[in-house]
Order: structure tokens, then C-alpha cells, then sequence
């Protein structure tokens, strides 16, 4: 059965029994701080779990993509290694929110994978929650007696907490779980050791197929737990490992899932797969790692050095790796699997169809520039082994090559071992840790359990049509973090107040009492459907009434930039193609960022044209023509724009200033002359193929005029209010480059002096021509006749210093064969020597500079340097 067929037939059979059949949401989380990316399928059904919301059905079924690379879900390091393992992977899922339980998920379950699919139930083993004293739970008996009705008591095995007991997280709903397990080995293996036996021992063909959780209990901040007033069902099967079992293989790699893929790389790489396990582990995490790179980039996250972007460049990094360690490939290839990934899974998620190209040209190009660090890591490895006696290399120096050049740990490990040398691997542990340690005390939350103020309150967002409302608080708690202390969270029964989202900054504002209590609100997010206010202090009377207030200004400046950010958008689609996108938005009071793609930097001309373009439509006072809740199906057939990477829902808002039309939940101007006029600041690359534009807008530009006004009548002053400004400060331009040029002529003749005199002063040491001098030129001078010096003579060491008011510099010259054939490091000099003038620098081995303020250590540093060659 092709995996195609699998997956219909998953959605078809919950849909014969009434489930509705829902998208995959994008893979890249929004609005929960706990998670970077859906880590399992019940993810994004969690603010559902949580009682924040309400589902469109209460009964729901689909194929979840997955990223488990991070945090407690973390499968990366076994990717490759085993065959079962993935970091994106799908999930098979079939949801109950309040409606059926136990009987009917364990009955369907069976009957979907015994009857539809055909496994034989005698490969089949079912495990149950055996009860925790911890928590003073008992066996899960209604499971267990759902069970034995089916399948033998002798396959029905019982699992502990870590095993059968599901949480979200530290808080949250929780329940026991049934997983149902296949056994795929031989009928030799099954007689040699039963399978019951190797359930969760982590065996490549005794494998977890399904989970089904019960969630029937709220876990506290206490530990406790407390019975849900609703029970719910959550499944997860796992799409990948199915397709092993039905299409009779004994690895995921050998289904059609994973195959196309592995044929391609073996085109490509001209090497064959099941012929060398290293070679095979390299194919695995390299057919791996580029689906959970593509999807990432489709739905929206872009490789970076920050957060989740971090996690997708260093899973791709990963696979970069393995195919220049294993495969022998020092080119980009990989991106040359998007083909393949496309016609595999493009039906299924047209988002990888629409967005191929730009993932090639992301992939492609984040390939060029980790081949080129890997190249200069190589470089660095060799030096530091050069300069290492023994057969241990220092963890530090793995860990500077890591944390400053980008060198993974375990190739430098790999090219160790091939020399038969190994690094203090506990050393460069405690460092990572250390590194760890800090980014989580900042970042870690510690959060009391809400306190109810007024039960069955439903929120409403009233911030469209009012910035002020009365309000009442229905529920509160207290957050604390190493960053920012003590806050509250507070969640009322209406809010003017927007919520972080789509680009947009949350508003800022106060609450007020009858009596005058004032507590500001420091911002505003939307976590899990709840929008919550920030505050540093709790209101003296929680049960009183309020007045909630936004910050006017800052909306008024946020929406001018919202507004803005979509007749960019336009613009941006008008002259420079349709094939543009918006691939990312930050709209703050004071600035707009957008992202979007696009191959090529922007001429002064193109920018120009845009800025017009936006500008005409500001003046053209276009009003806002806006609907709310309405069918997503009606706001695309107006031509509304939905961006990659978002999640809709059956009703969606539609924002439209003439021909721009979006789909957005943002806040607007009710006309754009509210805007008053756009101005670019900046425009640049962000990655492969995208582009970023810096724009501001209303109060911003005003500043933004008023200042360059007021410099270009202080430049005219200082040029004696010539008529023509331009041409004034052109001719300054011109006759301060003929001054520079004489200048450069001047020193150009000093140095060609200097340069004789220098070469009566050498001396030889040690078979060195050796010579350390303080002398009077600018750095780019002693470098020229530094290299020119060594143009001239063989065995050369110099070493030469200079100091003006402002800077000391030390320069060290060592003739590249001399520094190879001695292992002499200029950079070694210059740093270490660098201390005596209270500063410091490098370089390379043959040339390397200083610089410090402490003209005072120049005679010291003449003095020390001959013992490097000494």
C-alpha cells in the first residue's frame, strides 16, 4: 500500500464516523511560549484542552507535520542511527473534545488497523497505565477492560508513568495513555525471545505504532492533580512507522516515504546506499533533514542565528556535515532533493509546491556558507593540532571552534580520531553547559496556577471599534523570570487592548478603578486563545470594577505602520513581480519591518518607485472597507492574500485600502492620509532570497524631515551659505581627495626610504632576518612595506609599532614558508604582546595587527619580541 493510500485511508475512516477532517497547521508555533515548534499533534488543539476555546467540531481528524528537535522532545542525535527515529515526522490523529472516550478510541483503533489496514493481530501489543503511588493513581482499569475484550490479557502489558502517564507540560491537562505496539520480526527472532519482552526496550522492530490519551486530569503548579470537568481524547499515530509495517519493511527508510529521496542522494553522490553503515547513517540524516528544513522554511521559519530559526540551521547544518564528512560532497547538493520532496508530498501539502523555489534558493545558499565555515574550521583544527603536544586536544579550543567559528564538536572529533587523537570532552561539556545555563535562567518562567475571579466569562476583543471599556478580571497569576521579575498575567471578560500577533506589537496602556487605582499595562499576548495583559503590580481589589484604557498614541503610530505594511506589500507585487511574498512583518509605534521574497537587491530606482507608489496611495485617502467574520472561501474570491505560514479558520477579517486586500487580525487607520507619508530607511538581504524593508511612517517621518532639514541648514552655514549646496560640497569632496592623493604620494616616498634604512637595520637570529622597530606610518603604509619588504627577502620576521594621540598599533610580518616550516604565529604575537599595550587582535599566521592605548608598553613589547624567534 503507497503511503498516499495510508494516509487517505487514515482521514477516511474518521470521517466515516464522523470526524471533521482539518489541515495540518504550520509546523511553527504561534502564540504559546512554550513551544518553538508542534512538537505532537495535539499541539495546536491545546488552547481546545485548556478550555480557552472552542473547536469547529467535536470531533476531529488529520495529518499533523511534527518537528521534535529541541527541549524534552528531542529526537535529533538519534536520527540516522536507528531507523525508526525523525525529526519531522506526520502525525495521524483523531481528536474528542468532551464527546466520546475510551471505548470508542480503543474500538476504532482496532478496527482501523486490523480491519482497514489488515495488521496482523498477532504482531499487536496494547500497554495500559498501571497506576502511580506518586500521584495515588490506580491501574487504569476501564482501559485494561476495554483490552482483554479484544486481545489476548497476555499481550496487554502494563506501563509506568514515564511510559503511559501524558502531559503537556509542568501544568496543564494530563491523563493515562493505551500505546499500541507492532512486533515486525522474523518468525526466528519472535522464538527466540517473546515480544512482550522487548515493549519499550527500544528494539528497531518492536516499535510504538499509536498513542491514545485520555486526558481526564488537570496537573497544578503544586504537582497535584485535579479531575477535568470534560474529558477528552487525543491520539497519535505515527504515519511514518505505519507505512514500515504495511509495506512489510524493517526501516522507515525503505518506504516510499523516505526511498525517492534516498535514490536521488545516490544519484547525485554516486554511492550506494546499504552497502556502508556510515554511508547509510549520512544518507538517512541527509533524506531526513531536508524534509524538516523545507517544511520549516514553507511555513514560514527561515534559518538564523536566534531561536527557532537557530534549530532549523543547525538541523540543515547537521546534514551539510555528514554529506561533506561521508559522502565526500564539498558543493552544495541537497537542495537539489526539494524536487523529489515536492512531487513525494506536494499533493498532500501544496505549501511545499507553492514555496519550492524559494526553499531551493535558502537551502542552496545556507549550503555555500556553512561549506566555507567548515573550510576555515578545517584550517583552524590543523593549527591548534599543530600547536598541541600530546594526544588530547583542549576543550576549550573545541569549544572556541564551535562557539566562535561555527565548527560542530563532532566533526573536529571525527578528523581527531582519524589522526588518533581525541579533545577533553569533559572540559567542553561543562562549557556548553555553562552557555546553556544562562540563556535558561534568563529565559525560564516559574508560573503560579490562574486564580478564578469570575467563572464561565467568555473573552471578547473589542479593540476595533474602542479603545477604552469597562472590563472585569475573571482570572489571574503571578509569572516570575530572571529577566523581568515579578509580573501578573490578567485576562478580563472584554479588552480593547491588541495582542502580540502577526507582526504586530502588543498595545501598551492602564486600568483604572472607581477609586483612582492605576495599574499600567507593560504589554499585551495571546497565549493559547487567552489574551493576557502584563502588569508589574496586582490590582488592590481584583473583584472591582475597571476601566481599561490603550495607549491612543501608540495604536495610532502602530496602525499608521500596519496600514503601511500592506500598501508595501501591494507595491512590492506591482513593480517587482507577482512572485514576491511576504515572508515575515514587525510593526512597532516607532518603525515597520518587512520581509519578503525576492532574488536581487533593489535599485535606488525600484526603491524609489515604491516609496511612490505607497505614497500616492496615502494621498489618495483611501478609507478602510473591512469585514469581519466572514467565510475564508468569500475573502479569497475577492482576492484577499493569506500568507504562508498562517493559520486561518473557517471565519477570517478582511482589510482592504483599494486594491490591497489581506487578511489580517491586525489594528488599521480608518483612512490612509492617517498615514501622512512612508519613507524607506533601508533595504537589504535577510538569507537566500529574502529581502528585508525598514520603512517609517506618521510622527516618525515628520521627525525624520524636520531633522534633515534642520542638518542640511547647519551644513549650509558651515559652508558659508553657499547658493548651491550640492555643488559646494562636491567641489569640498573633490579637493579633499587631490589633498589625500599628495598625502598618499608623500608617505608612499617616506616608506620608500624607510624601507632602505630598514634593511640596513636587520639582523639575523636563529637563521631569522630578524627586526622589531617603532616607527611613523599609518597601518596601510606599514603594510605595504611589510609586504613589500618580504617581496624582496626570504626568512623575514618583523615586528614594528606606531602610536598617534588616539591608538597604539603592533604589526607582525613572518614570511609565510618561515611561519609554515617553524610554526611561527604572527597572531600568537600580536595577541599576546597586544596585552602590554592594553589591547589586543590577531590575524594569520604570516600577518597579524594589534591595537591597544598604551603607548607606554611599545618599548616592552620591542624588547619581548625576539624570544618568539628565539
Amino acid at each position: 500500500m503507497k503511503s498516499q493510500d495510508i494516509r487517505a485511508k487514515f482521514l477516511d475512516f474518521f470521517e466515516s464516523k464522523t470526524h471533521q477532517i482539518v489541515p495540518s497547521a504550520p509546523m511553527v508555533m504561534k502564540n504559546d511560549p512554550t513551544l518553538m515548534f508542534i512538537n505532537s499533534g495535539m499541539a495546536p488543539f491545546k488552547e481546545y484542552f485548556l478550555g480557552n476555546g472552542t473547536p469547529k467540531s467535536n470531533r476531529i481528524a488529520d495529518t499533523q507535520k511534527c518537528l521534535r528537535v529541541s527541549g524534552k522532545h528531542n529526537d535529533l542525535e538519534e536520527v540516522g542511527y536507528d531507523t525508526y527515529h525523525h525529526t519531522m515526522f506526520e502525525m495521524l490523529g483523531n481528536w474528542s473534545f468532551g464527546d466520546y472516550f475510551k471505548k470508542e478510541a480503543i474500538a476504532w483503533a482496532w478496527e482501523l488497523l486490523t480491519e482497514v489496514y489488515g495488521v496482523d493481530k498477532d504482531i499487536l501489543y496494547v500497554t495500559v497505565f498501571e497506576g502511580s503511588d506518586e500521584d495515588g493513581l490506580k491501574l487504569d482499569q476501564e482501559a485494561y477492560d476495554l483490552w482483554k475484550e479484544i486481545i489476548p490479557e497476555d499481550r496487554i502489558l502494563m506501563g509506568n508513568k514515564d511510559d503511559n502517564f501524558w502531559e503537556m507540560g509542568s501544568q496543564g491537562p494530563c491523563g493515562p495513555c493505551s500505546e499500541i505496539h507492532v512486533d515486525i520480526r522474523s518468525d526466528e527472532e519472535k522464538a527466540k525471545t517473546p515480544g512482550a519482552e522487548l515493549v519499550n526496550m527500544d528494539h528497531p522492530h518492536v516499535v510504538e505504532i499509536w498513542n491514545l490519551v485520555f486526558m481526564q486530569y488537570n496537573r497544578k503548579a503544586d504537582k497535584s492533580l485535579e479531575k477535568l470537568s470534560a474529558q477528552h481524547v487525543d491520539t497519535g499515530m505515527g504515519f511514518e512507522r505505519l507505512c514500515m509495517v504495511l509495506q512489510d519493511v524493517k526501516s522507515n527508510y525503505d518506504t516510499d516515504v523516505f526511498t525517492p529521496i534516498i535514490r536521488e542522494i545516490e544519484a547525485i553522490t554516486n554511492v550506494e546506499y546499504g552497502k556502508d553503515e556510515k554511508v547509510d547513517i549520512a544518507i538517512r540524516v541527509i533524506a531526513d533533514h531536508v524534509r524538516a528544513v523545507s517544511f520549516s522554511i514553507a511555513d514560514g521559519q527561515l534559518p538564523s542565528n536566534n531561536a527557532a530559526g537557530y534549530v532549523i540551521r543547525r538541523i540543515l547544518r547537521r546534514a551539510i556535515r555528514y554529506g561533506f564528512t561521508f559522502l565526500n560532497k564539498k558543493e552544495p547538493f541537497i537542495y537539489r532533493l526539494v524536487d523529489v520532496l515536492d512531487k513525494k508530498m506536494g499533493i498532500a501539502f501544496p505549501e511545499m509546491k507553492e514555496q519550492k523555489q524559494l526553499i531551493q534558493n535558502v537551502i542552496k545558499e545556507e549550503e555555500n556558507s556553512f561549506l566555507r565555515t567548515l573550510d576555515q574550521g578545517l584550517v583552524l583544527l590543523d593549527r591548534v593540532i599543530k600547536n598541541t603536544s600530546g594526544n588530547e586536544i583542549s576543550g576549550k579550543k573545541v569549544f572556541e571552534l564551535k562557539d566562535t567559528y561555527g565548527f560542530p564538536e563532532d566533526l573536529t572529533e571525527l578528523i581527531l580520531r582519524e589522526r588518533d587523537l581525541s579533545y577533553n570532552k569533559e572540559e567542553f561539556e561543562k562549557l556548553l553547559e555553562k552557555q546553556k545555563g544562562k540563556g535558561r535562567e534568563a529565559t525560564a518562567i516559574v508560573a503560579d496556577d490562574w486564580v478564578t475571579v469570575l467563572e464561565d466569562e467568555d473573552e471578547e476583543f473589542v479593540g476595533y471599534d474602542t479603545l477604552e471599556v469597562d472590563v472585569k478580571l475573571t482570572r489571574y497569576r503571578k509569572i516570575e523570570t530572571k529577566k523581568d521579575g515579578v509580573q501578573y498575567q490578567l485576562v478580563f471578560n472584554l479588552t480593547p487592548f491588541y495582542p502580540e500577533g502577526g507582526g504586530q506589537v502588543g498595545d501598551k496602556g492602564y486600568l483604572q478603578t472607581q477609586d483612582g487605582d492605576i495599574v499600567y499595562v507593560i504589554d499585551t499576548k495571546k497565549e493559547n486563545n487567552l489574551i493576557i495583559h502584563i502588569t508589574k503590580t496586582l490590582p488592590k481589589n481584583v473583584n472591582a470594577a475597571f476601566k481599561a484604557v490603550v495607549d491612543e498614541k501608540q495604536r495610532q503610530r502602530t496602525a499608521a505602520n500596519h496600514t503601511a505594511t500592506h500598501l508595501l506589500h501591494q507595491a512590492l507585487r506591482e513593480i517587482l513581480g507577482t512572485h514576491v511574498e511576504q515572508k515575515g512583518s514587525a510593526v512597532h509605534s516607532k518603525y515597520l519591518r518587512f520581509d519578503f521574497s525576492h532574488f536581487s537587491k533593489l535599485t535606488v530606482e525600484e526603491l524609489r518607485d515604491i516609496e511612490d507608489f505607497v505614497n500616492a496611495r496615502i494621498e489618495g485617502k483611501l478609507p478602510l472597507e473591512e469585514k469581519r467574520n466572514r467565510p475564508v472561501a468569500d475573502a479569497m474570491a475577492d482576492g484577499a492574500m493569506a500568507l504562508f505560514g498562517e493559520k486561518y479558520g473557517d471565519t477570517v477579517r478582511s482589510i482592504r485600502f483599494g486594491q490591497s486586500i489581506e487578511l489580517c487580525g491586525g489594528t488599521h487607520v480608518q483612512n490612509t492620509g492617517d498615514i501622512w507619508h512612508f519613507k524607506i530607511k533601508s533595504e537589504g538581504a535577510v538569507a537566500a532570497g529574502i529581502r528585508r524593508i525598514e520603512a517609517i511612517t506618521f510622527d516618525a517621518t515628520r521627525e525624520f524631515y524636520a531633522t534633515n532639514n534642520r542638518a542640511y541648514y547647519e551644513i549650509k552655514d558651515v559652508l558659508n551659505n553657499p547658493k548651491d549646496a550640492v555643488k559646494a560640497v562636491s567641489d569640498l569632496k573633490d579637493e579633499n581627495a587631490q589633498l589625500r592623493k599628495q598625502i598618499e604620494n608623500l608617505l608612499k616616498d617616506k616608506a620608500k626610504n624607510l624601507k632602505g634604512e630598514l634593511k640596513g637595520q636587520l639582523q639575523e637570529v636563529n637563521g631569522v632576518q630578524f627586526l622589531a622597530t617603532k616607527i611613523d606610518l599609518d597601518q596601510n603604509g606599514i603594510k605595504n612595506l611589510a609586504f613589500e619588504l618580504g617581496g624582496e627577502m626570504n626568512n623575514l620576521f618583523l615586528f614594528f609599532a606606531t602610536a598617534n594621540e588616539s591608538k597604539v598599533m603592533l604589526t607582525c610580518y613572518i614570511s609565510k614558508e618561515l611561519a609554515a616550516e617553524r610554526g611561527y604565529d604572527a597572531g600568537k604575537v600580536v595577541r599576546e604582546l597586544g596585552k602590554l599595550i592594553h589591547g589586543g587582535g590577531g590575524g594569520q599566521a604570516f600577518f597579524a595587527t594589534a591595537g591597544g592605548k598604551n603607548p607606554g608598553g611599545i618599548p616592552k613589547a620591542l624588547e619581548r619580541v625576539i624570544e618568539y624567534v628565539k
